[in-house]
């Protein structure tokens, strides 16, 4: 039976802590889905074309790093996430955390989402000690501010996101 498994998140960017979680999972299952969420509510920084074109990119340098065997694919979503999980038939929903605060949150929602559907499993991976801090927010932020953020994304990243706060300090001006 083919294991698929669904990894949410809004990816605003896409992050060195997302990758090492999307590597390890490719482990796990035979086809993974990255869902990209279209959570209008955290006002993402880029577009949803935007942020699954990133994914799509870096994934796919992955894949040719590690030459997994495990497809990939990038989706869009904006249904309940068991939903999404139903459609595409997921058995497990992978989530990465980086501290315990993550893990509070992430347990309620893994008991809300097994009332939702028992027969899929959440998974916790826990993220590499280099990228327990790594948050797509405070990445924005350091960028924001002129930081150097090469330690927490790729150089495609890094680029998008300098692109990307030029180009609103011009249209502030």
């Amino acid at each position: 039976m083919k294991r698929t498994g669904l990894y949410p998140g809004t990816f605003d960017p896409i992050t060195n802590g997302h990758l090492d979680i999307i590597g390890r999972a490719m482990k796990m299952v035979d086809h993974l889905v990255i869902g990209v969420a279209i959570n209008r509510d955290k006002g993402p920084l880029f577009a949803l074309e935007e942020r699954v074109s990133m994914v799509e990119e870096e994934v796919r340098k992955l894949q040719d790093r590690t030459q997994s065997e495990c497809t990939v694919e990038v989706k869009p979503f904006e249904s309940l996430l068991m939903h999404f999980a139903e459609e595409i038939g997921a058995q497990m929903i992978i989530r990465g955390l980086r501290a315990v605060s993550d893990f509070e949150y992430e347990f309620q929602m893994a008991g809300m989402n097994e009332r939702l559907n028992p027969d899929i499993e959440t998974v916790f991976l826990m993220a590499e000690a280099q990228h327990q801090a790594v948050a797509s927010r405070l990445v924005k932020e350091i960028a924001r501010l002129g930081g150097d953020i090469s330690h927490f994304t790729t150089p495609m990243v890094r680029e998008r996101l300098i692109t990307r706060f030029n180009e609103l300090k011009q249209a502030a001006s």
